[in-house]
């Protein structure tokens, strides 16, 4: 008699159950690759009938991080989307759709801005947008949104990774970083003072500090020293139930001040691009305003026409 069992919390098992002669085989199934959401998604698509136009292997760059639930789910989002529309075949247009709805949630039609905010989350999502394709090693733009989604998000600016990624390096953290922060600094530029939209943002950016200094040994001043283990739980290790620190106050008191330093260094220089850019990044927002969305490739477009205006004849 084979017995198999399966849990997406294996910390919390408790350490009998994993003895030998027991659950003592252990067989990690991880979040599909690129290739591996293309042959998922292969699978789902049999079911429905997708127009010809459809590339799967885009869709599969567009959705890391999906399960085969998830792509499964995506699938059946697109078919539903094109059935109300009283398409005979699932387009690109369809399976784009139900990615921002998986990702971003549902549009609220009915969550009516003012003025006033409206120009601030165009200007925020500007602010990101501009970083991210300013920065070397981000993610290109895909769209930037100002229609409110899910239950908080009154804007959105979506990239569209290039590959699957299992390492990375300082400058691509620090890149990320300056990418979060954007949007709180171009509020800062334009209006003089900085809202509440960007409080999810500046927790994303701390956490990346916070991962440098502690777990990644990135910090110039503390050196190559690891002072917290990741975060995230190791499969099938049991964590320890104490989490004291194994070092001094004093010691805490300098990681503290480092993750602000990194924080504060990157806001500066987010800051100085931004204002170097501050007539591009007014075009880009009030185009947003005018469309509510914006495609990455009109982004890129404005991006090289102001580049093209500021060139020496």
């Amino acid at each position: 008699v084979i017995i198999m069992a399966a849990t997406n919390r294996p910390e919390i098992l408790d350490p009998a159950l994993l003895r030998p002669g027991r659950f003592d085989r252990h067989v990690l199934v991880d979040r599909p690759d690129i290739h591996g959401r293309e042959a998922i998604l292969k699978v789902h698509a049999r079911g429905v009938k997708v127009a010809k136009e459809v590339d799967l292997s885009t869709i599969a760059a567009r959705t890391p991080g999906f399960v085969g639930a998830d792509l499964a789910n995506l699938v059946n989002e697109a078919a539903l989307l094109a059935a109300r529309k009283g398409k005979d075949s699932v387009t690109a247009e369809e399976f784009e759709e139900a990615i921002d709805r998986i990702l971003a949630g549902l549009e609220k039609k009915r969550k009516v801005m003012s003025k006033k905010e409206k120009e601030i989350v165009a200007y925020h999502e500007s602010g990101h947008a501009l970083m991210a394709e300013l920065m070397e090693t981000t993610d290109p733009v895909h769209k930037i949104s100002i229609i409110p989604r899910g239950i908080a998000a009154l804007g959105y600016t979506m990239q569209r990774p290039t590959e699957d990624r299992y390492l990375m390096t300082r400058k691509e953290l620090l890149d990320r970083l300056s990418v979060l922060l954007g949007g709180r600094v171009a509020e800062e530029i334009v209006f003089g003072e900085i809202s509440t939209g960007g409080h999810d943002d500046l927790s994303k950016a701390t956490d990346i500090a916070k991962s440098m200094v502690k777990e990644f040994g990135m910090s110039d001043r503390l050196g190559h020293v690891v002072f917290e283990k990741e975060r995230r739980p190791m499969f099938l290790e049991i964590s320890p139930g104490n989490s004291s620190k194994d070092y001094s106050e004093a010691t805490a008191r300098e990681i503290d001040n480092e993750i602000k330093e990194i924080v504060e260094k990157s806001y500066v220089s987010v800051k100085t691009m931004l204002n170097d850019k501050r007539e591009l990044l007014g075009k880009v927002a009030q185009t947003l305003l005018q469309k509510e969305v914006l495609e990455g490739e009109e982004l890129r477009r404005l991006i090289k026409e102001d580049m093209e205006s500021n060139v020496q004849p």
